[in-house]
């Protein structure tokens, strides 16, 4: 009899228990909070500024040149985006119809100190509205107007859309338990293609960008342009930057979708010709200048169809991620030559 009393209460712990799992599971295979918070768009980009300088990819970085305007920014808000800044998620949209340029939609998580943004805001902005006792600021940059949202004590939502609507879904989205199946409905079906930690260990997702590609649109409305050209269909590629610390390299690859084993193998076959031509022409011309690190990125580049997909991918030195970062650097060469009109002459006589 006790037995058949604790039954319906063992049931119970159990489903709640395999409940729990169930969302566990999909939050870890689900992108992360600070992209699901981005309203729908056609490309997608994140950082984790967190995991790349966990990664010490970057080594010892020279100190950030200050304008007098972000220095401005820093005394009033006491934010430094170098040393601050966690993640960065950005949604892009593409104009409607290929008249006008790229909106953006962002999301920041950081460090911030909020009573000193939010007095700088309510400085600098136009306008302020209240929405679900959240205040949106309207500030007008380069003849948009820029709208920014403090979601929580370390998040920051902003849009430069003109619908107003969109930042204020996004406030929405952020008062809302945070729901493994929420985000934008092209993130859900295609973050599941980017490089997770199951297949590396340890591995650092450092940046990933989903975005399509639509070469009958006009203008910016077919993506980049530097890819559009490649497709002859419309595709969705995915993108992908990672750290794999026991090996010391960083890995890249980019994953084109089209959904025509035909198109995928024209593009492969694309890829693969401008390849050999590029290194038939480092053969030919010999330049003994030429940076190993890079050549060995070059060296390192693979093209493979499979299926309906194309993938590339590459293996980037740590030394490559410092140069991109830090610039070329100083050579006798580069350095201006003395101003001998101010130099100290000696005696003519």
């Amino acid at each position: 009899m006790r037995f058949r009393r604790r039954l319906p209460i063992l049931i119970g712990v159990l489903l709640v228990a395999a409940t729990l799992a169930i969302v566990v599971f999909l939050r870890k295979h689900a992108p992360p909070e600070a992209a699901r918070l981005l309203p729908a768009a056609d490309g997608f980009l994140y950082i984790n500024f967190r995991g790349l300088r966990h990664s010490n990819l970057s080594g010892q970085l020279p100190p950030v040149a200050r304008d007098p305007d972000y220095e401005q920014f820093i005394q009033a808000t006491g934010f430094q985006f170098e040393n601050d800044l966690q993640e960065a998620a950005f949604a892009i949209h593409y104009p409607v119809r290929g008249a006008g340029d790229l909106h953006y939609s962002e999301v920041f998580v950081a460090k911030i100190q909020g009573e000193r943004l939010r007095e700088y805001l309510h400085r600098i902005a136009s306008s302020v509205e209240s929405y679900r006792s959240t205040d949106i600021f309207s500030i007008p940059i380069e003849g948009r107007t820029l709208r920014v949202a403090i979601l929580g004590v370390n998040t920051v939502a902003a849009s430069n859309q003109a619908d107003p609507e969109v930042i204020r879904g996004m406030i929405d989205r952020s008062r809302k338990l945070a729901s493994p199946f929420g985000g934008p409905s092209l993130l859900r079906k295609y973050y599941k293609y980017v490089p997770v930690a199951e297949r590396y260990v340890p591995y650092a997702s450092l940046c990933w960008t989903v975005f399509r590609v639509d070469p009958a649109a006009v203008g910016a409305a077919a993506g980049p342009s530097e890819l559009s050209a490649l497709f002859s269909k419309p595709a969705v590629v995915v993108g992908s930057v990672g750290s794999i610390s026991h090996l010391n390299k960083v890995s890249f690859q980019a994953e084109a979708f089209t959904d025509d084993e035909d198109e995928a193998k024209r593009v492969a076959d694309q890829l693969n010709t401008l390849l050999s031509v590029f290194r038939l022409g480092e053969k030919t011309v010999r330049q003994p200048a030429q940076d190993p690190d890079i050549q060995q990125v070059f060296d390192s580049l693979q093209v493979r169809q499979k299926g309906d997909r194309t993938v590339l991918t590459a293996s980037i030195p740590p030394k490559v991620i410092r140069k991109l970062l830090t610039g070329p650097p100083e050579t006798e060469g580069s350095r201006p030559a003395p101003d001998k009109s101010t130099a100290p002459q000696g005696n003519t006589k």
